[in-house]
């Protein structure tokens, strides 16, 4: 996806954003939808990094801690001519990883001691490719972003369900907000929407990803047994409590099937790790999984 069409989901998400204030508070709303999605933006790109680690409960390390694993980041790092990240380990089974930070400076690296376990050196490898490729295109910052704006969204149909339910705020007024019926239909389709559009710019994200690591370690292969060990893993990590950070996610422990899979964060494994193959098949040289 190129930066028009990504600057573009972007302006109709603040649009989607502004409309539902319009709503709720007429013209007033509309302004304070918009004071609040700028404030939101600032807050994302400053301290986000900071709230999913500490949602996660990550410890940041030191080679000591673990030479294992910031030996490889460090590998992947400097293949990839970036700075090195800080290191994390999320202390959980469920197999998982995850990239975070505004920028290649100020980015973060997590992995979960449950996919340090089950996976060998040249899948980690992979995985952590495809977590620096997400932070040589900015990916972090932009799904934080977007889920940030896709969660105001939410909050604000929820009020204007309610709104609908207690007869609108005060008739058809531009100045006081919209209808009972049009409250409602705000409340519905506003956030299919921004769920939409969130999904899109995460599924071109992973793909993108998959490509820019292999092309980073050469460990194609490594990634696509990897994806495929997590998937088939019976632990997950349990995210419940906090879907929002699903697109974060080396692979979706969220994944459903048929109608469901439409609006999944990442796309179908199965098609991610035939496109890996693909790569490999093309590419100079090959990192195979031991």
């Amino acid at each position: 996806m190129n930066t028009l069409k990504m600057v573009l989901i972007f302006l109709v998400l603040m649009i989607v954003f502004i409309w539902i204030g319009g709503m709720i508070g007429g013209r007033t709303g509309m302004m304070i939808a918009f004071a609040l999605a700028t404030a939101i933006n600032v807050f994302a790109y400053w301290f986000s990094d900071k709230m999913v680690l500490a949602m996660y409960k990550a410890k940041q390390i030191t080679e000591a801690d673990n030479p294992r694993l910031f030996r490889i980041v460090r590998s992947v790092a400097t293949k990839g001519m970036l700075p090195m990240p800080r290191v994390f380990i999320v202390p959980t089974k469920g197999p998982n990883a995850f990239a975070t930070g505004r920028n290649p400076e100020h980015a973060a690296v997590a992995a979960t001691e449950g996919i340090m376990e089950l996976l060998t050196d040249d899948e980690l490898e992979g995985v952590i490719g495809h977590e620096m490729a997400h932070i040589q295109n900015y990916d972090m910052l932009i799904g934080t972003v977007a889920a940030t704006i896709a969660g105001a969204i939410g909050i604000l149909s929820s009020m204007a369900r309610w709104g609908a339910i207690f007869g609108g705020y005060g008739g058809r007024d531009s100045d006081r907000g919209g209808s009972g019926l049009s409250l409602l239909v705000a409340a519905i389709v506003a956030p299919l929407v921004a769920m939409v559009l969130q999904m899109a710019i995460s599924r071109q994200r992973e793909f993108k990803a998959d490509a820019a690591g292999g092309r980073m370690t050469g460990k194609y292969l490594g990634l696509a047994s990897a994806l495929e060990k997590i998937h088939r893993s019976p632990v997950q990590l349990n995210l419940d409590n906090r879907p929002a950070t699903a697109n974060l996610m080396i692979a979706n422990p969220l994944s459903g099937k048929g109608f469901t899979n439409l609006f999944s964060t990442h796309p179908p494994v199965e098609k991610r790790i035939e496109k890996l193959k693909e790569l490999a098949q093309q590419a100079p040289y090959i990192g195979y999984a031991r």
